[in-house]
């Protein structure tokens, strides 16, 4: 446990001068190999895919921002969920959020499935669901809380409970709420998952993924998918997502604070409906997220009635960009159906009840009276 508060965490961990130089900012490696001292002997590093002393920094201090023992780099978010998965076996089933990321479904479905893993889909939310789901052969129990882009919330501790019950480990997605608001270790989660292209980076400049372990056995089990597999991530985007980092908890502070403000009006307007932002008391895990949460985030979606007015609004929007992706400094707004979600069938996109006029929302830091201002007028064009 660090004894600074997060802000001096997010600037300092894994962030020490160069000792070489003294250089403040971490330097970029790029060398794919390393001089050896000897036989069988280095300084710490011999190829860039085993190590390399940018990402080594990275990855300390993802650990340190949430509480675990080891922090592991991977190209994407995605290659961190299968590099997550990587080490189950013929036989293993899965529990997974059933609201989750369509990539995720993809992976999962297209690929996981295919090497004899079992994946059950469950709705998390309801402990007695995910409990009726464990089998003597589950060893993992997959959440994304938030849910994406329904904004669902799974209790973790409650998961975890029931998962460690049954033998099996819990993995949280956190990418939508960021170390800031959410610190799923500390509710009873093994380990935690980053898409650190989102917050983390919080740019949109750099792609990159992350898996934080709770036990040595994650280190070990981590680091060699890592060095066999390969799907690290490069010394620039290790050096892009430490400059994120630094921050990383003033711009989700006023990325919440907009997204409060830009959920309140939209929880009154005649056009919107089903808006699910945690944050709104009417939303109905309100008491779960002020429980298990340190905010609300600013991440949210609502309906419109038809495909053709959300591509009305999408049409009109000014400030906000009609783009993929979420967390960085600018906001962004997205049809469901087509972009996170138009790789799954829409027989699975009515399981999950996202339909065709939901459009999801990432807050941006912008000022709040022109974000919704840009909302107001291009709702108006529908």
């Amino acid at each position: 446990m660090s004894p600074y508060r997060y802000s001096t965490l997010a600037v300092h961990a894994g962030q020490h001068p160069d000792p070489l130089t003294g250089a403040v900012n971490v330097p970029v490696y790029l060398s794919s190999t390393f001089e050896l001292t000897g036989i069988g002997s280095d300084r710490g590093w011999d190829y860039s895919r085993a190590g390399n002393p940018t990402r080594d920094r990275l990855e300390t201090a993802l650990a340190a921002l949430e509480g675990g023992t080891s922090g592991h780099a991977f190209t994407s978010g995605m290659a961190a969920i299968a590099g997550l998965v990587a080490m189950l076996k013929t036989g293993d089933h899965v529990v997974c959020s059933r609201d989750v990321y369509a990539g995720t479904v993809r992976l999962f479905e297209q690929i996981v499935r295919g090497y004899g893993i079992a994946i059950e889909y469950v709705d998390t939310s309801d402990l007695k669901a995910v409990e009726a789901a464990m089998k003597p052969n589950t060893k993992l129990v997959h959440i994304e809380t938030p849910s994406n882009p329904l904004m669902v919330l799974t209790d973790i501790a409650g998961v975890a409970k029931i998962a460690h019950a049954a033998g099996a480990e819990v993995s949280v997605d956190n990418t939508f709420l960021s170390p800031v608001l959410q610190s799923p270790l500390a509710l009873g989660a093994d380990i935690v998952m980053h898409s650190t292209t989102k917050y983390l980076n919080g740019h949109s400049d750099g792609l990159g993924g992350a898996l934080i372990g709770s036990k040595p056995e994650h280190k070990e089990r981590f680091l060699l998918v890592q060095k066999a597999a390969g799907g690290i991530m490069s010394p620039f985007e290790c050096f892009l997502v430490l400059r994120g980092i630094k921050t990383m908890p003033l711009r989700v502070k006023q990325h919440e604070e907009n997204g409060r403000a830009v959920a309140e009006y939209l929880s009154t307007h005649s056009k919107v409906t089903k808006l699910a932002y945690p944050g709104l008391k009417s939303h109905p895990q309100y008491d779960l997220a002020v429980k298990q949460q340190k905010g609300f985030g600013s991440m949210m979606s609502f309906e419109l009635k038809s495909r053709e007015e959300a591509a009305q609004f999408l049409g009109a929007i000014k400030i906000f960009l009609n783009a993929e992706s979420l967390g960085g400094v600018e906001s962004l707004a997205s049809h469901s159906a087509t972009t996170t979600h138009g790789s799954v069938s829409q027989e699975f996109r009515d399981a999950m009840g996202i339909t065709e006029g939901r459009v999801r929302l990432s807050i941006g830091i912008e000022d709040k009276e022109d974000l919704i201002a840009d909302l107001e007028q291009a709702l108006g064009a529908v």
